[in-house]
């Protein structure tokens, strides 16, 4: 029992003071002794299936990305991550693929967004939420197509900003984002703004 609970601290340790039962399940040991660690008052649930140590800061993103693992964070707070807007999501927006129940997702206050089999592996990434646990969300390119999407109704100055950020970034890479454009069909309007912007 010792060496689980032992064990079970080195997974935490190694993983920011958060721990899921897949990865005790993945390392051999027996789920109660969880039970047992919160009992004593040692971790505590976050969620199902999510525990964490009493002083770990709360990476609420992380949380989500392991409860809705096919969701991928897009649209402004893909943005958000990579640093291509100022302003911190009032709700987080993830997307899903094609034929995914959104019910929970929704209950938990996330704008879900749906996207077609072809399109929905375009572009993930993997990338550091702020507290530093690594999550998947679209790359800069793509973040941009999604959100000049008229049904997406975004923030002009949100836009406008990612958008003037892009341009003058040394990573930019155009060929890639007309690429991307083409393909989710906003080509003309990403090409508005980089004709104005470049």
């Amino acid at each position: 029992m010792t060496n689980n609970k032992n064990n079970i601290q080195k997974i935490i340790k190694s993983n920011k003071g958060i721990i899921t039962s897949t990865q005790v399940t993945e390392a051999g040991i027996p789920r109660r002794c969880l039970t047992n660690m919160v009992e004593s008052g040692k971790i505590y649930k976050v969620d199902r299936g999510i525990y964490a140590l009493n002083e770990a800061w709360e990476d609420e993103l992380y949380f989500l990305q392991y409860r809705f693992s096919k969701g991928i964070f897009s649209h402004e707070t893909a943005l958000y991550l990579h640093g291509m807007t100022d302003r911190t999501p009032i709700s987080y927006t993830m997307t899903f693929p094609f034929g995914y129940n959104t019910g929970n997702v929704k209950k938990q206050g996330i704008i879900a967004k749906i996207s077609t089999i072809e399109t929905y592996e375009l572009g993930i990434i993997t990338l550091p939420s702020p507290a530093g646990n690594q999550i998947k969300a679209y790359d800069i390119e793509r973040s941009l197509c999604d959100i000049v999407k008229v049904r997406h109704k975004a923030d002009i100055q949100v836009i406008n900003q990612a958008m003037k950020t892009y341009a003058t970034s040394k990573e930019k890479d155009i060929a890639k984002l007309i690429k991307y454009a083409d393909k989710l069909r906003v080509k003309s309007k990403v090409l508005k703004y980089m004709e104005i912007l470049l």
